[in-house]
């Protein structure tokens, strides 16, 4: 049923968010500040600041919006493959697979749905995880309302095009290795072991993040723009600016966490998904 993708998203992105918004926090800091010197500087200064707390600012919102976010994804996806290849997800599962072509698309459409759902909420998570006391924004409902008096609207999705540039294409790439190394580590007509999963669901996430990291440098550089950040006229000023400042390297800001995050983060996800997909939606022989 298309409506079960969506649930079994919701818990699973949920799930996933619980382990890595703190190493997130971390990314966005490096990204869109200069003040740290790398990983381990940015975890110490915010421990010595902040305490714990300091890794789970912007945790509360994407907790209540990461399982709609997450649903979108993965219910998206699904039923676009669906659509493509004019099949079911237990036809694929016995040997009818979907085309590298067919996973893109959807793995695309999926990203671009993403983008339209999750461009507020992300620009609220990473100005809360941004800033480092508690001065300009007192919680998401406040920051919600400071973007709006200040920017109007069009404000919530600062940065949007920026997040475009980067989901939609790897979102494509995000299912492409995913089901590649899961169909390799499967025998032909049987289903997916949790080793499977976990490998294939963390490989997405690295190799996603790869290519990912450059624009999701952008695109935290956007959304800070305006609240404490260096003010940008747009993407392509910001990458002139980032570039001429910092030279290349720039663009791979926070690429070592992102994936040190990813593995863990996306293994776990795609695991419980295919958990409750497997329990909503039994294979015919069993």
């Amino acid at each position: 049923m298309p409506f079960l993708e969506f649930i079994a998203g919701c818990i699973s992105g949920s799930v996933g968010l619980a382990f890595g918004h703190p190493l997130d926090t971390v990314k966005v800091r490096l990204q869109a500040q200069s003040v740290y010197k790398g990983i381990f500087h940015c975890v110490a200064k915010t421990y010595a600041h902040e305490g714990l707390h300091g890794f789970f600012k912007g945790m509360a919102f994407p907790v209540m919006t990461t399982g709609i976010i997450n649903s979108v994804v993965f219910g998206s996806y699904s039923n676009a493959l669906d659509f493509l290849t004019q099949s079911q997800r237990n036809d694929r599962s016995q040997g009818k697979a979907a085309s590298s072509a067919h996973v893109f698309t959807a793995g695309c459409f999926s990203g671009l749905m993403q983008v339209l759902v999750c461009a507020p909420i992300d620009l609220v998570k990473v100005r809360l995880q941004g800033q480092t006391t508690a001065e300009r924004y007192r919680g998401p409902t406040h920051c919600v309302a400071v973007i709006l008096k200040g920017e109007g609207p069009r404000g919530l999705f600062r940065g949007g095009l920026a997040l475009a540039l980067r989901d939609v294409p790897c979102y494509g790439l995000y299912f492409l290795p995913y089901e590649a190394i899961l169909k390799a580590l499967t025998e032909t007509g049987k289903q997916p072991g949790t080793f499977a999963i976990l490998i294939a669901g963390g490989s997405a996430g690295v190799v996603t993040w790869a290519f990912a990291t450059p624009m999701d440098v952008i695109k935290a550089r956007l959304q800070m723009s305006g609240a404490g950040g260096r003010e940008y006229n747009g993407v392509l000023h910001c990458m002139r600016v980032s570039i001429r400042e910092e030279g290349l390297r720039v663009f791979f800001k926070g690429l070592l966490l992102n994936s040190l995050r990813a593995f863990p983060v996306n293994a776990i996800t795609f695991l419980t998904y295919e958990s409750l997909m497997g329990f909503f939606c039994p294979p015919p022989h069993s």
